[in-house]
């Protein structure tokens, strides 16, 4: 079992940025994937960022290439999505996920997150 815990959300200002967090309860092995997702009122979740916990190896959604960008500290066994150039379309709850494999669907993730809620105004 794992338990995710995200931080960092608020309101920015399209242009602004937002740097979020996700605490995981246990460490996460090299093998893991942290992935970040959103979902905004009325649509599905959809995949934004991933990353390799071993290697940092990274992924992105087009919607967020060049614009975000994930990391993660291995020693404090932290995880981040650093949102930069926010636009009014980057609203939603982010949450953060772990899994095994890598994947775009949530449905390759085993442990969630509840969510921060990331406003952005016009």
């Amino acid at each position: 079992q794992m338990q995710l815990v995200e931080s960092g959300g608020g309101l920015a200002q399209a242009g602004g940025s937002l740097r979020l967090s996700c605490a995981p309860s246990r460490r996460i092995y090299s093998s893991g994937i942290m992935g970040w997702f959103r979902q905004a009122p009325g649509k599905e979740r959809e995949f934004v960022a991933a990353i390799r916990w071993g290697f940092g190896t990274t992924y992105y959604a087009d919607s967020v290439k060049g614009r975000f960008t994930i990391s993660r500290d291995k020693a404090e066994n932290m995880g981040y999505l650093q949102m930069s150039n926010l636009r009014v379309e980057d609203a939603g709850l982010y949450y953060c996920a772990h899994g095994t494999s890598y994947g775009t669907t949530p449905t390759s993730y085993s442990y969630w997150g509840q969510g921060t809620q990331v406003t952005i105004s016009s």
